[in-house]
């Protein structure tokens, strides 16, 4: 489930929060790398399990709706295709999914003002009502609905950023990943496969003898970081003036620490690649000026590690 880019970033936040924090042990850091990975997959639960509580919404306003004191002959004869949508029939007859939701105690249950409000958006949009008005009834038509939902509903949702930030200090940041395997799934869905919890990493979804484990690249990753720290960030402070050196943004030494660290402790990871996933992430997580700063510096120490020795590349064309 999670990729490099997102190793890299876990690592990354791990390594500037501690180093901010202080007297923060490597094993308190492993902890907190450890339990940030698993929030990415526990986002994509949480995520997924709206499905039936949103259908929930649906059929209870048609019952509002029937029972009014004059209803109208639409609200008396509803279309009742979202609200007997068969995914949701799916996914609640799971005992994987249901055991799953149970042992995380995951619930929609106290967000039914955002699951009201989410129903109302998705009720007014184009891609509902063509749903709506199709004469196609299928699993596989449902699962495309959901896509949209969660492709188009909840990640620009600042009340949904809300909720989660109340329910883990990890899931801001993850959403849409998490909503981008939340969307492979229904695909799985749509063409009959079961429903399977996702491994948590990538190198688990196709392991090989040869295929290096993604879990040991971010623990090595880390490790190398935090125990050359003091090293690589004298080494940022020597390579700039007296004036730039206070100027230097705490972010931004933490990816150029990390670039370094990975750079040394990787000898088959090609430079190239290395500094550009840290100026990507610092497109992010940094200022307006990082990418030209890291991007840099990374390429300037990185070569004069090289020319000394201290990183070491196997096979052509990783420098």
């Amino acid at each position: 489930m999670l990729n490099r880019r997102i190793l890299r970033i876990k690592a990354f936040k791990v390594l500037y929060g501690s180093m901010m924090a202080g007297n923060v042990s490597l094993a308190e850091a492993e902890a907190v790398l450890d339990e940030s990975c698993e929030a990415t997959r526990d986002l994509y639960l949480f995520m997924l399990g709206i499905v039936s509580p949103l259908t929930r919404v649906a059929g209870e306003k048609i019952e509002a709706a029937k029972n009014k004191f004059n209803p109208t002959d639409e609200e008396r004869n509803p279309n009742m295709k979202f609200a007997r949508n068969r995914l949701a029939v799916l996914l609640d007859g799971d005992p994987d999914f249901t055991k799953m939701l149970k042992k995380k105690k995951f619930s929609w249950d106290q967000y039914d003002l955002f699951l009201k409000k989410i129903f109302t958006s998705v009720s007014g949009r184009k891609y509902f009502a063509d749903y709506m008005a199709g004469t196609e009834q299928s699993l596989a038509e449902d699962c495309r609905l959901f896509i949209k939902i969660f492709e188009k509903e909840f990640v620009d949702s600042e009340e949904l950023e809300k909720i989660l930030e109340d329910m883990s200090i990890y899931w801001n940041d993850d959403l849409a990943y998490s909503l981008t395997f939340v969307c492979r799934t229904l695909e799985s869905l749509a063409k009959g496969e079961r429903w399977s919890l996702p491994a948590l990493y990538m190198s688990d979804l196709v392991p090989g003898p040869e295929k290096e484990s993604d879990k040991l690249f971010v623990r090595r990753l880390l490790r190398s970081a935090f125990a050359g720290y003091q090293k690589y960030s004298e080494m940022v402070s020597e390579s700039v003036s007296n004036w730039d050196r206070e100027r230097i943004v705490s972010t931004d030494m933490a990816l150029i620490v990390m670039g370094l660290a990975e750079a040394v402790t990787f000898p088959t990871i090609p430079v190239k690649v290395t500094i550009n996933e840290y100026v990507e992430i610092s497109k992010f997580y940094g200022t307006p000026k990082s990418r030209i700063f890291v991007n840099g510096l990374l390429d300037r120490l990185i070569q004069k590690m090289s020319n000394e020795g201290q990183i070491v590349k196997n096979g052509k064309g990783l420098m």
